[in-house]
């Protein structure tokens, strides 16, 4: 069990990496239960899912982890939030090898001078351009419109 608990630190610590450097923090990752499938190859978190790195945290009401493909998938409530940035969606799945996630159902980013909401939404963590797509409604000050899609610099904090 704590082999396995290991295991998923690791592997949290490098899919969800979307900061611009390295993670300095050992990853922390708890869920009400933790079970490893071996006819699937998959860990399953559910209830209370919760993975923090530093100043990061995911929320989740279930995950499940693939080690081999690097993949995880999130579902029920998923939430980010790190300094100024707070992201909420119904879920997320994570393409570890492509350094991607892709959030659906009611994604929001929200950041101290700009709200932007869609249906989907398309990271990239390497590149920090995050492509929301969808009934996009992007809020900045006192202005809101609403487009098809926009593309957000994360680190920047500029519309692309």
């Amino acid at each position: 069990m704590k082999r396995n608990v290991l295991l998923l630190f690791i592997l949290f610590s490098y899919l969800l990496a979307c900061s611009a450097g390295p993670v300095a923090a050992k990853p922390s990752i708890t869920a009400d239960t933790t079970y490893y499938d071996v006819d699937t190859g998959l860990y399953l978190l559910k209830g209370n899912v919760r993975v923090e790195v530093g100043s990061r945290i995911i929320t989740a009401g279930q995950a499940k982890v693939s080690l081999s493909s690097m993949e995880v998938w999130g579902s029920d409530g998923i939430t980010l939030t790190q300094d100024t940035i707070y992201l909420t969606a119904d879920s997320v799945y994570v393409y570890g090898t492509q350094h991607k996630a892709v959030l659906s159902g009611g994604v929001t980013l929200s950041q101290p001078d700009i709200t932007i909401t869609a249906d989907t939404a398309d990271y990239n963590w390497r590149t920090k351009l995050g492509t929301f797509t969808g009934n996009v409604q992007v809020t900045q000050g006192t202005n809101t419109w609403s487009a098809d899609s926009v593309t957000y610099n994360t680190k920047t904090g500029t519309l692309e």
